[in-house]
């Protein structure tokens, strides 16, 4: 099976480990610095970073950098006295897609379909869409880290396209961002609600513009609120670069006609 890109880049990284480019305890490089010796994205070196992370080879310390806490051995087991346990974590990533490409998908496909959406969408749907707002507005003041209103609201405007095949890529997407441990890794560091503030901000204007019935509107709104998810975890991840711009996986501006 064909490796993705950050599954190479982590190899290579697993390898300098290994060679003795680094020691436990070593801080790496900045991802701009790996990504341009590498001459790939910063987002595979983002997501390769996740990747080794998850092996329990690497460690992110918020404001510090990405530090070296274990070392492949030959054998495949690590040496290190300071590395956390990440057994429960341990798995195999060659189904795992990276977090940021999940992201580009998602930006690319779910804009289209709340654009196709708005020419669709029924009194029904839009009921629909609107209890999911509901749904987070009350999980978000009762302070609770749970994404069902986010789910439902996403899988509402799906079902709002009358067209079963996008239901079920919609359905897809969020299965595989359900079941990714690199996903996990990212979510558990958002230590505050108030990122989900804006983006429950941002679905109601996307519930807007469906009301509107304006589908360029309703596209651009949520191109920009999966580019928002995607600046979040990019600020959560790249703790090397705090003034880093966030444009990974070079995004084309969608422009509303």
């Amino acid at each position: 099976m064909n490796k993705r890109p950050y599954q190479k880049i982590g190899e290579q990284l697993k390898d300098q480990l290994s060679d003795g480019s680094f020691s436990v305890g070593d801080k790496l490089p900045p991802e701009r610095d790996i990504a341009q010796r590498m001459s790939v994205s910063r987002a595979t070196v983002r997501d390769a970073m996740i990747m080794l992370e998850l092996d329990g080879l690497v460690e992110v310390r918020k404001g510090s950098g990405t530090y070296v806490v274990a070392i492949p051995a030959d054998d495949h087991t690590l040496e290190s006295n300071d590395a956390k346990n990440y057994s429960a974590e341990s798995h195999n990533l060659s189904d795992d897609m990276g977090v940021f490409e999940m992201l580009q998908a998602r930006q690319l496909v779910e804009s289209h379909i709340a654009e196709f959406a708005a020419t669709q969408v029924t009194k029904t749907d839009i009921l629909r869409l609107e209890e999911a707002l509901v749904q987070e507005r009350e999980a978000i003041a009762n302070h609770e880290d749970n994404e069902q209103g986010d789910r439902a609201f996403h899988m509402a405007l799906a079902n709002a396209t009358q067209n079963s095949s996008l239901v079920d890529v919609a359905e897809r997407l969020w299965v595989q961002r359900q079941t990714s441990q690199a996903w996990v890794v990212l979510h558990r560091r958002l230590t505050d609600i108030d990122y989900r503030e804006k983006w429950l901000d941002e679905h109601q204007k996307i519930l807007t513009a469906l009301k509107r019935r304006q589908p360029k509107e309703a596209g651009l709104a949520m191109w920009q609120h999966l580019e928002s998810v995607k600046q979040t975890l990019l600020t959560l991840s790249n703790v090397d670069d705090p003034a880093f711009d966030g444009y990974l996986f070079d995004s084309y501006s969608l422009q509303a006609n």
